[in-house]
């Protein structure tokens, strides 16, 4: 791919890091601010007293190589002066206006989207929200006992998941809800392991979207060692891993970037940086965008703008084609936000901005998109009307379900932990069955008193 200046690459997009909202906002995540300059002037007075000053000088890159080499000869050791990161590109396809914007690397892999299309991305992000609304309200009324939302991250999710096949295999955290939503797993299933009757709630051979993963990380292994094995297999599948920012400070993660490049593994690892470890800003996290980093392990990556679900399509798109075609992994990096909580059990007014927050609003997936559906005439109100309906019963649906769910044997905790048994297993069990038991055995006593 041919490398080509910051400011080039934003007139050539019109709408993107260079020439667009979005960009201007990731440079300034990622850029220091300016020191502030004096206005006040000392007394003159306190001036001829005091000697001057001779300006420092400009410390340019080669000064500082020179001086780095005077230094280690001299034997003196230090802090090494921070190397200038490449300035973020961000492919973007739609802008916050919905205005369509070309991009000759990426428009081939959108190029034959129809409206019909275009609407089916709507509806699903719709629909996520939905569900992902009224998780949030079971989970505050009770019914659940954590929930992790998407709000705001749809259009990575949904468009990154509909850019995969039905024989590739997805390997979530714990907040791809869109991307289980693509995979065809019910809703209702995703709840289950919320609400503690269930460690899962589905066969991840039906969808090929594997559980679930709490451990901050260790699924980015499982998939590139599910993707190793593919390539043994001969397949001409691909696989997706899911994590955050956050996880991209993990050892797993580095991990499984240096094994999939190693051994050409035909994985895509996406990344959704929604700007917030929990509480931790990304800056605090690394001094280079995160998709630069893959350049590190010998492997491409790219910035995408993740509330634009036509640009997360088409990149994601072009990862996966290029990993079925044997030339390895690649990093997605979807910059979006985090609307709301990390979980239902965190505050986020109590570490970031409502200014940060309203920006981001103005940049929502879903207004985005519908914004670009009424300019080309690609939707009327008929189709809005009846989607709001849909999303109201899928409501009523999600939330009957979790109530009828029934309580699980408190006896199935020990089984399908080890395929053919284990004396240790075994025997927490029996004690397990004796201290139900004794529940039991008061509650007679009792009557019988």
């Amino acid at each position: 791919m041919t490398v080509e200046s910051s400011a080039a690459r934003g007139t050539r997009r019109g709408g993107t890091e260079t020439g667009g909202d979005a960009g201007r906002t990731a440079r300034a995540a990622e850029s220091p601010k300016p020191a502030k300059r004096a206005t006040a002037k000392a007394p003159a007075k306190t001036a001829a007293k005091a000697p001057a000053r001779k300006a420092p000088a400009k410390r340019t890159p080669a000064k500082a190589a020179k001086a780095a080499k005077t230094a280690k000869a001299a034997g003196r050791t230090g802090p090494a002066t921070p190397a200038v990161p490449v300035e973020p590109q961000l492919v973007q396809l739609l802008t916050p206006e919905g205005k369509r914007v070309a991009d000759p690397e990426y428009d081939q892999y959108v190029a034959d989207i129809t409206p019909e299309e275009l609407r089916g991305l709507y509806r699903d992000m719709v629909l996520t929200r939905r569900f992902d609304a009224e998780a949030t309200s079971l989970q505050r009324q009770g019914e659940l006992g954590l929930w992790a939302s998407l709000l705001g991250q749809e259009a990575a999710q949904i468009g990154s998941g509909r850019a995969t096949r039905g024989d590739d295999w997805v390997f979530p955290t714990y907040r791809e809800h869109g991307v289980a939503w693509c995979r065809g797993v019910d809703p209702v299933n995703l709840l289950g392991m919320f609400r503690g009757v269930n460690h899962g709630g589905w066969d991840p051979n039906s969808n090929n979207f594997q559980l679930y993963t709490i451990v901050i990380g260790s699924q980015t292994l499982h998939a590139t060692g599910y993707a190793m094995g593919i390539t043994k297999d001969g397949a001409d599948s691909a696989v997706i891993a899911y994590f955050g920012d956050g996880a991209s400070s993990q050892g797993d993660v580095n991990e499984a970037f240096t094994f999939s490049a190693v051994y050409n593994a035909p994985v895509v690892f996406f990344c959704q940086n929604n700007q917030w470890a929990i509480s931790e800003p990304t800056e605090k996290q690394t001094r280079v965008p995160l998709y630069q980093r893959a350049s590190g392990f010998g492997f491409p990556g790219v910035r995408v703008d993740g509330n634009d679900v036509l640009a997360c399509l088409a990149v994601t798109k072009a990862a996966l084609a290029r990993a079925r075609r044997g030339e390895g992994p690649t990093l997605v990096e979807a910059f979006t936000y985090r609307m709301g909580a990390h979980t239902t059990s965190d505050d986020p007014t109590r570490y970031r901005s409502d200014d940060e927050r309203e920006s981001w609003e103005a940049r929502d997936p879903i207004q985005r998109l519908r914004a670009h559906l009424e300019a080309e005439g690609h939707a009327d109100e008929a189709f809005f009307a009846e989607l709001e309906e849909e999303s109201e019963a899928l409501g009523r649906r999600v939330r009957e379900a979790v109530r009828a769910m029934p309580d699980p044997d408190p006896m199935a905790m020990f089984e399908h932990t080890y395929a053919d048994g284990h004396a240790l297993v075994d025997e927490e069990r029996a004690e397990f069955a004796a201290y139900q038991a004794s529940f039991e055995d008061a509650d007679v006593t009792g009557k019988a008193n």
